[in-house]
Parts: C-alpha cells; sequence; structure tokens
C-alpha cells in the first residue's frame, strides 16, 4: 500500500515515515503544498497524510484541489491546529481523519489502518475468497485453515489481487501502489514476487494466472 505523506517537519516526517515503511507501506514524502499537489496529479495512493501547516500551498488547499480532482483516496490530517473551526473545516473538504500534534506513533498507524481498511474493504473485519481468509485488522492470512507467512512485498501483492477478486490486475497497477517515487524498480520486480507468491500458495492448490499481455489473475480455489 502506498502514502503520501506531506510534512514539513523533518524530524517528525522521518520518524513516521520509518515507523510506516517498518508496517509495509511505501512511503512517499514532500515537504510543501505544491509538491504535495503534484504527487497526487502524478501517482495513485493508497492514503495521504496532510499537514495543514504546509509551505507554498496549505493542506486545506491540497486537499480541496484533491477533492475537485475526483481523488476520493483517504487523507488523515495530521496538524498542531486543535481548534473546533480547523477540525470543521478539514472534514468538511473532504478529509477522512484528523490528529492534532503531539501524538503517539502506535496511534497514527491504527489510524492508518483504520483508513486504508475501510477504504479497501469497507466494514469487513474478515475477507474470504475460496480458500482464502484475510483478517483486514492485523493483516495476516490463512489458506485452508493454515496461518500463510508472507514478507511485506509478497503481503503487498497478494492484497492487491485479493482486493480484485475475477479481475486482471496489471503490473503497472502492481508497480504504482507498492514502490514510491525514489525506488528504481522494473517490472521484473513485481515478475519476482508473483513467483515467490505461487512457490507458497501452488501446495494449497491456488494459482495465480498470467493473463498475456494484460497481469495476473487470483484463482482462489473452493
Amino acid at each position: 500500500m502506498r502514502i503520501l505523506l506531506a510534512e514539513d517537519d523533518e524530524v517528525l516526517s522521518d520518524g513516521i515515515s520509518k515507523a510506516l515503511r517498518q508496517c509495509g507501506y511505501t512511503v512517499d514524502h514532500v515537504s510543501t503544498g505544491a509538491e504535495a499537489d503534484v504527487a497526487i496529479k502524478s501517482a495513485p495512493f493508497d492514503l495521504a497524510i496532510l499537514d495543514l501547516g504546509l509551505p507554498q500551498l496549505d493542506g486545506f488547499e491540497v486537499l480541496k484541489r484533491m477533492r475537485a480532482a475526483g481523488k476520493r483516496f483517504p487523507v488523515l490530517i495530521v496538524t498542531a491546529r486543535d481548534g473546533l473551526h480547523d477540525r470543521v473545516a478539514g472534514l468538511d473538504l473532504g478529509a477522512d481523519d484528523y490528529v492534532v500534534k503531539p501524538f503517539d506513533l502506535p496511534e497514527l498507524e491504527a489510524r492508518v489502518r483504520a483508513l486504508i481498511r475501510r477504504s479497501n474493504f469497507g466494514a469487513e473485519k474478515e475477507i474470504v475468497l475460496g480458500l482464502i481468509r484475510m483478517d483486514t485488522v492485523s493483516r495476516s492470512i490463512t489458506i485452508g485453515g493454515e496461518h500463510v507467512e508472507f514478507s511485506s512485498r509478497e503481503l503487498a501483492v497478494f492484497e492487491i489481487l485479493l482486493q480484485r477478486p475475477g479481475k486482471v490486475v496489471s503490473k503497472e497497477q502492481l508497480l504504482d501502489h507498492m514502490y514510491g517515487f525514489d525506488d528504481d524498480v522494473g517490472q521484473n520486480a513485481i515478475e519476482v514476487l508473483i513467483h515467490r507468491l505461487r512457490k507458497k500458495i501452488e501446495s494449497y492448490g491456488l494459482a495465480i494466472r498470467t493473463i498475456r499481455g494484460l497481469g495476473y489473475l487470483l484463482e482462489s480455489g473452493t
């Protein structure tokens, strides 16, 4: 899952980025509102963490522009402004949650998980697809009743495929949601991850089909 972090405090942004990456998320960090505006137009994100006091464009203007452009991924506002007026204004402009500085990183991580979970799976705490069960809170996966361990990258691929049952997912879609602007990777990285996933799930009678020229399709078994 790919997150945009728009925060001009270098110490705070570094701490947030490291914490979220340890949770398995890809994080693109920008320090101005103008950079955030360009990033939102340039890449598909699963969530944005947006400071209100950004230079060049403030967070309210960034949020207003992205919603006007039809970008519907969730937005978590993180700011030192704790007034009721600011909270109401942010929510009215289309923010999904609001955290006031200072805050504890575990709380931020929990809010991020909740927003991404609701965006991708609605209110469901468990997704069942054939033999596959995914706990959307812990992001743990069992197949045929057995817990299966995935690396963070493998889990990201599997989760994206699981979100689109019966649909083909292209390599470009996987790359866009898994790697940031600074990641120098090609489509062969996706091929390697798909190969590893196939080895882990084939013993359960599952398969990831390659649809030539289009992408990949998860066959969930019965």
